[in-house]
Parts: structure tokens; C-alpha cells; sequence
């Protein structure tokens, strides 16, 4: 194991809800927050079920059968040890809400189907209290909120435990980033 990679692990709050203000304020850097200071490179996040800043399709949500949507990745650099991938809400009312958040991913892997949990990754606690992916679920009556998809290529795979925080990703990460792509979907009710 790296040194450095080991990270004190803090218990993530259970929010109910998508940040609807029912529960404690979700908190979490931005998605390009420490990770990306050092990251070089630029990769490829692309979905078939939705174009960048489009509309995410009911399926991927709490509305429909609340599964991950397909995605693919090009562009990772050949040295990548692991991939991380961390989706966000950051127009939630009580501040950045934690929809799915992975890490240690088989640097191979150049797409993921639907519904498919990614291959040889540890996927941390969501917003909602729970492990893997939980969908966009806005509060009724917000303008459509913003739903960015993160994908770190790093150096190394972080040692992190399953309950760990995006805040001990980031940091995980800091200065193991060798680069990252986003994609952005939208999504109201």
C-alpha cells in the first residue's frame, strides 16, 4: 500500500430524501474540488441514455427504477491504477447531495451498462443512508437540478473503508489524479 493512501474515515450522515431540507445538510466538497489540483489529463464521460446537460431519463431515477444509467469512458491515461467516479446534486437546498460515490475500479473498464455495479470497485454510502447508486430525486417543484457524474483516473487505488465520505475520496485522491471527466444530466419533478 501507498503512503498516503490511508485515510481516517468519518460516518456520513443519513439525509432522507434529495436534499429536500427533511434532514441534517448534506456536505461535500464540489465536484472538482481537491482531487482535480493535480490532475493533468481530461477524460471522456458519456452516456447513451442522456447527452451531456441533458435530460436524465425517469428510468435512472427515484420515479422510475431508480438504476445507473449506462456509461462509457474514453481518453483514460495508460498508467491509470484505478478508476473513481462520484455523482452529485449540487442544487439541493441544504447544500451538495451524494447520489453514488465508487472507487477502486479496474482502470480497464471503458463502459458500464445499466444497473451494473462497476467492476472490482468498492461503492461507498449515498445521501440517502445506502450503498452504490440512488437516483435524482429532487424536492417537487424545484427547477431541475444538476446531477454531475465525476470520473477520476488515478495512480493508485485509494484504501478507503465502504462507509467513507466523498470528503475522504477528494482526499484519497489529492495528488493521485491523473485525470478527470465529467458529465452533467439534469433532472425535476
Amino acid at each position: 500500500m501507498r503512503k498516503g493512501w490511508v485515510v481516517a474515515v468519518a460516518a456520513m450522515a443519513v439525509v432522507p430524501g434529495c436534499g429536500d431540507g427533511s434532514g441534517p445538510a448534506p456536505s461535500s466538497p464540489s465536484p472538482t474540488a481537491t482531487a482535480t489540483a493535480t490532475a493533468t489529463g481530461r477524460l471522456t464521460v458519456t452516456s447513451p441514455a442522456y447527452a451531456d446537460a441533458g435530460t436524465i431519463p425517469r428510468r435512472y431515477t427515484c420515479e422510475g427504477e431508480n438504476v445507473s444509467p449506462p456509461l462509457a469512458f474514453t481518453g483514460v491515461p495508460e498508467r491509470t491504477a484505478s478508476l473513481a467516479l462520484l455523482l452529485q446534486d449540487p442544487d439541493a437546498p441544504r447544500g451538495t447531495f451524494i447520489h453514488w460515490l465508487a472507487w477502486g475500479i479496474d482502470p480497464h473498464t471503458t463502459h458500464l451498462a445499466a444497473d451494473e455495479q462497476p467492476r472490482g470497485a468498492t461503492e461507498g454510502r449515498n445521501g440517502f443512508g445506502k450503498t452504490g447508486y440512488g437516483g435524482p430525486c429532487p424536492p417537487r417543484g424545484d427547477r431541475p437540478h444538476r446531477y454531475v457524474l465525476t470520473v477520476y483516473a488515478t495512480d493508485g487505488s485509494p484504501d478507503l473503508a465502504p462507509d467513507a465520505t466523498p470528503a475522504d475520496l477528494l482526499g484519497a485522491l489529492s495528488g493521485h489524479t491523473l485525470a478527470t471527466g465529467t458529465l452533467t444530466g439534469r433532472y425535476g419533478r
